[in-house]
């Protein structure tokens, strides 16, 4: 098979592709954002290989008819321009129509020798990852900028070839894609039922129940300082690739789910009280827009801890664990408005986290809940795990499907 090669400014100027960053700050301000319309596509909604809609920001119909250079169309592909070089997105029907925002930088090549889901896969390799953050410049935080990504070279076969090859590893995504949305579905129909016995009090058997001074009789408040064995923060950690513990930052935390994408590794011993182990609650304790974010950690690890930006909350050890991560997964709102400070870095401190009340029923119907949740996250755990297999196996397929040493 013959297989042609080019870097991507030369198929953009053939076809009459762009390759160009998102508006500038003079052209989208701040007061321009409003709370609906056509969303914008910032950086922080890159994640996982997709745009997510928290905390996405919307302009009016105005405004994309003046910024209508920016428009996303299906098969384009989103960077982010600072920082985090390693994460792209391929705009979907679902996005088409939205806008690129300042601070990612979009590549347009419509009707070009490219299939675009070959072309978004061929960027995943990690050696044109490495490539791009070579060639990006900044002592602190890594840009990019288009002259980069127009000397990206590809090699590709015809175009009926690319999009076998990118058939066999979106049918990985697809199965990992399915196994995410039973895994949300699972963690909603957690939350509905905590919220359907212990909000709204309509748990078994409260219509015989007594209430005593608002609550059902043989319950208490309490708080998450009286229920916890440890409130900490984690550690300054000192990086080392090579090194066996696992630290989390706060974008490993997201949807009630540890995504340990994110996490870095550090080569210096941890205190045992700063290991991470089951049933530990952790909860994003600085910054801007992931302040409050909480996960309960549902698997044993040898060797993991956090950063100082994430509180460890450990239950106490005669707590039903499932019981008490949920309660604080359910307050993950609330613990968003207690953040204090500078609007540039606002802080969760544990003093707070320490008072906050927690409604505590009694034992028997503490252990019915638990048992029920427990049985649901079994099954997220298996599904999770399912995806790490998935990716693992589709990982060791692109880079041989790419470079054309397994004949599709």
């Amino acid at each position: 098979m013959t297989w042609s090669k080019a870097t991507l400014g030369q198929i953009a100027d053939e076809v009459g592709g762009s390759i160009q960053t998102g508006p500038f700050g003079s052209q989208l301000h701040q007061s321009d954002y409003q709370s609906y319309g056509t969303p914008v596509v910032m950086p922080q909604n890159i994640v996982n290989d997709k745009i997510t809609e928290d905390s996405i920001a919307y302009v009016d119909d105005v405004m994309v008819h003046k910024l209508s250079r920016h428009v996303l169309q299906v098969g384009d592909i989103v960077y982010p321009r600072r920082g985090e070089l390693n994460k792209r997105a391929i705009i979907s029907e679902r996005e088409s129509g939205w806008l690129c925002g300042t601070g990612c930088v979009k590549i347009s090549l419509n009707n070009s020798p490219l299939v675009p889901s070959f072309l978004f896969y061929y960027l995943k390799q990690s050696q044109v990852v490495k490539w791009i953050e070579n060639k990006a410049v900044g002592s602190t935080m890594l840009n990019l900028n288009t002259g980069i990504l127009r000397s990206v070279e590809v090699q590709y076969p015809n175009y009926p070839s690319q999009q076998r090859i990118a058939d066999i590893l979106s049918s990985y995504d697809r199965l990992i894609d399915n196994n995410n949305r039973r895994i949300a579905l699972l963690e909603e129909s957690i939350h509905l039922l905590y919220k359907e016995w212990f909000v709204h009090l309509h748990f078994p058997g409260y219509e015989s129940g007594k209430v005593v001074d608002g609550i059902p009789e043989g319950w208490k408040v309490s708080s998450i300082g009286h229920l916890s064995e440890v409130i900490t923060r984690g550690i300054t950690p000192k990086y080392d690739s090579e090194s066996k513990t696992i630290v989390l930052n706060q974008k490993c935390i997201r949807n009630y789910q540890i995504n340990f994408e994110f996490a870095r590794q550090h080569h210096s011993q941890v205190s045992e009280h700063k290991k991470i182990i089951f049933g530990d609650v952790l909860i994003n304790s600085t910054g801007i827009g992931t302040l409050g974010r909480v996960a309960q950690v549902l698997a044993n690890f040898e060797d993991l801890t956090v950063d100082t930006h994430i509180t460890i909350v450990r239950p106490k050890v005669e707590l039903e664990k499932h019981f008490f991560g949920v309660a604080l997964e359910n307050l993950q709102d609330y613990f968003d408005t207690l953040g204090e400070g500078a609007t540039g870095q606002t802080e969760l401190k544990r003093q707070l986290l320490n008072v906050v009340p927690l409604l505590l029923p009694d034992e028997n119907i503490r252990r019915y809940f638990d048992e029920k949740a427990s049985v649901a996250r079994l099954l997220v755990q298996k599904l999770l795990e399912q995806n790490y297999k998935l990716k693992e196996a589709r990982d060791l397929l692109l880079p041989r499907l790419i470079n054309g040493s397994i004949a599709v």
